[in-house]
């Protein structure tokens, strides 16, 4: 069955598992040997981890761009269109061609059943694997053990953060989210951990695998010097490195984790003084604390668990303003709606909650009763049909210096940039 359409490939897609989500490499990794039997063909960086997944793509896929090589890049989930998951040289690949890797995708697939994201991840590697880049990395959806990417063997392993999220499928501790995120591990090949305090889980499955491990703060250090910083391991030193575009304090973390993959790999992928530089300062990456100038000022952040909560939080107390700050707030049903609430709410004046149009998405209604039981008055909540409604009501209230903060599901803040972009105001 073949359709003429992204959109209806798409559509497609989304029907054809029973379950949204089947952790496992069985059936993916049985049609990815049909399609191309053998190993990837050049080196490969897996990235998994809670929180900062997407920022260390960022700066990886623009310092080795600047650094002169060819570049593949995936990533989930999208924000405004699908395209943006696989990606040549930092651009998104045209919808001809991913119809073209689904295509090639049915036609080995026999009678396995495959996901939505899995189904994509076929169709990236087989793009990947045709126009054959010089380096390609790969962002886990889900976990990192049994997630689809994971049929591939990087040559280094990214584990940014572990903290709590997906609880139904990876646990409700940092011990199990750990052990499933270290599945991206391999024997021998080095690892590198940005959160500075890995669970022992992750120690031991290095250990076991005898894969070297390098953790922020231990292995390799970074540190804040003004307007620049500099990062070391051991004799390896950069100084002076300019400021990412990226904002947040906590993006130095993701860079310096970047540039450990980076140094793991100088033998196959040298990079030079003036790419990091230069690839630091045109990482872009939207959606992650993005502020969009203007009255009101508008900021954009997809935290939607707690650790992320807590540093879009911080950066709110470290941005102060003078007038009150409106939220435009909406959230898939599994995510844990009141933490994430409980932690951002006493930066917030006022809610405007849309409810989403997405199978696992929450009604303004349901969402405004979860918010009520964490003890905001509900006239302090407006219930909205949708995230352009809200962000309406939101911008119409907001009086000068007063700013209007949309976060949550990457389906809310992905709506919301297609609205500011339809009004030319990004």
């Amino acid at each position: 069955m073949f359709f003429d359409t992204l959109e209806a490939w798409l559509h497609w897609q989304s029907t054809l598992h029973p379950s949204g989500i089947e952790l496992g490499l069985e059936r993916v990794a049985r049609v990815w040997v049909r399609l191309h039997p053998g190993s990837f063909p050049c080196p490969v960086i897996t990235v998994a981890g809670t929180n900062g997944k997407g920022s260390s793509v960022a700066f990886l896929e623009a310092i080795l761009q600047a650094a002169g090589y060819r570049t593949g890049s995936y990533t989930s989930p999208h924000l405004e269109r699908y395209n943006e998951r696989i990606r040549l040289q930092g651009e998104p690949v045209p919808n001809r061609r991913i119809c073209r890797a689904f295509e090639q995708v049915e036609r080995v697939r026999g009678d396995s059943s495959l996901t939505y994201f899995e189904f994509g991840t076929l169709a990236a590697l087989e793009i990947f694997a045709e126009a054959r880049p010089e380096v390609v990395i790969l962002e886990v959806g889900l976990g990192g053990r049994l997630d689809a990417v994971n049929i591939i063997d990087p040559d280094v392993a990214l584990i940014t953060t572990v903290d709590i999220d997906h609880t139904e499928w990876l646990g409700e501790e940092r011990e199990p989210i750990g052990r499933e995120k270290a599945g991206i591990m391999r024997q021998g090949r080095p690892v590198v951990y940005g959160g500075g305090d890995p669970p022992e889980s992750l120690l031991q499955t290095a250990q076991e695998l005898g894969a070297s491990l390098y953790v922020a703060g231990r292995s390799y250090h970074w540190r804040r010097i003004g307007e620049s910083w500099e990062w070391r391991c051991g004799e390896q030193i950069r100084h002076a490195l300019p400021i990412p575009h990226l904002r947040g304090g906590f993006q130095l973390g993701n860079a310096a984790a970047a540039l450990m993959v980076l140094s793991l790999l100088r033998r196959l992928l040298p990079v030079d003084q003036q790419a990091v530089r230069t690839g630091l300062q045109q990482a872009r990456l939207e959606g992650r604390f993005q502020v969009v100038p203007g009255n009101p000022m508008i900021i954009l952040d997809v935290a939607h668990n707690p650790q992320a909560a807590r540093v879009l939080a911080a950066n709110l107390g470290e941005m102060p303003g003078s007038g009150r700050t409106l939220a435009v707030f909406g959230m898939l049903a599994d995510k844990a709606v009141e933490a994430v609430v409980d932690i951002v709410s006493p930066r917030i004046d006022h809610w405007y909650v849309a409810g989403l149009q997405d199978v696992r998405g929450v009604s303004g209604a349901a969402l405004a009763r979860r918010l009520g039981s964490t003890g905001i008055d509900q006239g302090r909540i407006d219930v909205c049909q949708g995230p352009e409604t809200a962000m309406t009501a939101a911008r119409q209230a907001a009086v000068a210096m007063d700013r209007v903060l949309v976060f949550g599901s990457f389906v809310i803040v992905g709506a919301v940039l297609r609205l500011l972009r339809g009004q030319h105001l990004i």
